[in-house]
């Protein structure tokens, strides 16, 4: 299925969309949509109305997730090394890390599809976009071993990792220049895994005004998601409805010379096979 969060006559809903319909369910929130499904519930006792996608707004499908999104950075090599040699990265020495780089961006910066990307809160004008397949945890646990770790997938999602690479360089860490709101555009759907039953298999890429970016198949993470899970749950709890932004491919707009930030009036669209597309603009 691909869920969908939406604002349809003033509420906030959760729905099935399917081609250019979408069949309004109960659920006020995806996340309680997202445990009752993990619990072995179904979306059929909930099902309501069908109405055309046109006549719903698409919104994020965690509208406001209830912790922090969890990051990946330097997944896939050719981005590592892009990012190494950009005169950016004041993290590490190491161009291909030797463990998964992890950091968190809060719940205030993520936005819907179709929202405006705020780089007006970017003093620095170095506004860049990542795109990246997004993990949707379904089952929560703690020390979850690679060959348990589909188990917890309940689907996939995209986010565009924005960020102020200024930012992102001067304070020596991530969040700061990540976190900014609005930074972290989400969806348009969230597709569940068993529609997806080989994640590597899905191809992403981003365009810019229409301008191809960044083209990658997923298989070529440095960290697969079994891994990912199982370094974030050893000593984390993961929780129904945590998000693992998995890592974004080489393309972004601090790997060109001079670097092609982002700029009011762009657009940026992500693309991820089985889920979709994101687009926002720049605002």
């Amino acid at each position: 299925m691909k869920l969908a969060t939406v604002s349809s006559g003033g509420r906030t809903r959760t729905g099935i969309v399917a081609g250019d319909q979408v069949t309004l369910l109960d659920d006020a929130d995806m996340l309680s949509l997202i445990r009752r499904l993990s619990e072995g519930g179904s979306a059929e006792a909930g099902r309501g109305e069908t109405v055309p996608l046109s006549a719903v707004k698409l919104l994020a499908p965690i509208p406001r997730p209830p912790r922090n999104v969890f990051c990946v950075g330097k997944n896939y090599h050719e981005h590592a090394r892009e990012f190494a040699t950009s005169g950016f990265d004041a993290s590490a020495a190491e161009i291909v890390p030797e463990a998964p780089v992890i950091f968190t961006k809060p719940p205030s910066s993520v936005i819907g599809p179709g929202e405006p990307i705020p780089s007006y809160l970017d003093p620095t004008q170095s506004t860049d976009y990542e795109g990246e397949l997004t993990v949707v945890i379904g089952r929560g646990g703690r020390g979850i071993s690679r060959a348990d770790a589909f188990k917890h997938v309940f689907g996939y999602t995209i986010i565009n990792d924005v960020k102020a690479r200024t930012l992102q360089h001067k304070h020596r860490q991530w969040v700061i220049g990540k976190g900014i709101d609005g930074f972290c555009p989400m969806g348009p759907v969230i597709v569940t895994a068993d529609e997806v039953p080989d994640p590597g298999a899905m191809r992403l890429t981003t365009h810019v005004n229409g301008e191809k970016r960044q083209d990658v198949a997923v298989s070529q993470l440095i960290f697969d998601i079994p891994t990912l899970i199982e370094t974030l749950s050893a000593g984390i709890t993961l929780e129904p409805g945590d998000l693992i932004a998995t890592g974004t491919p080489v393309g972004v707009g601090l790997g060109f010379k001079p670097p092609r930030f982002l700029k009011p009036g762009d657009v940026v669209r992500i693309e991820v096979d089985a889920i979709g597309a994101l687009e926002n603009p720049v605002g």
